[in-house]
């Protein structure tokens, strides 16, 4: 998943809103957002090729993962799948925080990761890459394959487009997913340099993506409101932004 937006804003009419984009190589098979039949408690799409999973949620906990760009460090065979992290967090019992401090010896054995916990009360970040996992104030926050709140152009976008959204007098789902199906490229001169081709930054720099043989393969949206209800969508793409398939699912715990 390559762009995350959230709102964690506990005292707000919304609490908490996350939107976010899972961009992968279209031969990679992978399966629609549902319960998994050995976790029943638990909604996540999942990865055929590893069994892992980009964002799960149950009950109120949830989680989120994306890759950290850096060339051929993700190429290595031996490392464990960073979708698993996802899993292993929903599957366990364990405070954000507790969660964190049961993978602390094993991190070096995943790629580049930044990971996001959340668990209907607080909301944590970690990465493996040199800093400190650390509890989130509330606030909007963006995040793509660099640490945290980096301001690629599509996390300042992003984040932009997410506060408006939140200004408006009711929610609008449509709106939400629509902010997620930009594919307006940065300019040159505001991409970051993360030693991959030029073409590939400039590909990469939408908010939505759309290449030949990688692109945004799915929307999600997670939202937990002030009577506890929670939403939870998902849109599946085949490379064009107006033609998909949604999952929902809406739950109060």
């Amino acid at each position: 998943m390559c762009l995350i937006l959230i709102a964690h804003r506990p005292e707000e009419p919304i609490p908490l809103l996350v939107l976010a984009n899972r961009d992968e190589f279209y031969d990679r098979s992978s399966g629609a957002a549902d319960y998994w039949q050995e976790f029943p408690e638990m909604i996540a799409g999942r990865d055929l090729v590893s069994g892992g999973a980009w964002f799960g949620v149950k009950n109120q906990r949830w989680a989120t993962v994306t890759n950290i760009r850096e060339g051929v460090r993700d190429k290595d065979p031996h490392l464990r799948s960073r979708g698993w992290l996802v899993r292993d967090y929903l599957q366990e019992d364990l405070s954000p925080a507790d969660f964190l401090t049961s993978i602390q010896a094993t991190k070096t054995e995943y790629a580049g990761f930044n990971l996001l916990l959340g668990d209907g009360r607080e909301l944590w970040y970690a990465t493996n890459r040199n800093v400190r996992s650390k509890r989130l104030e509330p606030a909007i926050y963006g995040l793509s394959n660099h640490l945290l709140d980096t301001p690629w152009p599509k996390v300042v976008q992003g984040k932009e487009a997410l506060e408006c959204l939140l200004k408006r007098p009711f929610f609008d789902y449509d709106a939400a997913f629509a902010l997620l199906a930009d594919t307006t490229r940065a300019p040159d001169t505001e991409l970051p340099d993360t030693a991959i081709p030029l073409e590939w930054e400039r590909a990469l720099s939408a908010i939505f993506i759309t290449m030949p043989s990688y692109g945004t393969r799915c929307s999600t949206l997670f939202m937990i409101g002030a009577d506890g209800q929670k939403s939870f969508l998902e849109r599946r793409y085949n490379r064009d932004p107006q033609e998909w398939q949604q999952s929902e699912f809406t739950w109060k715990s």
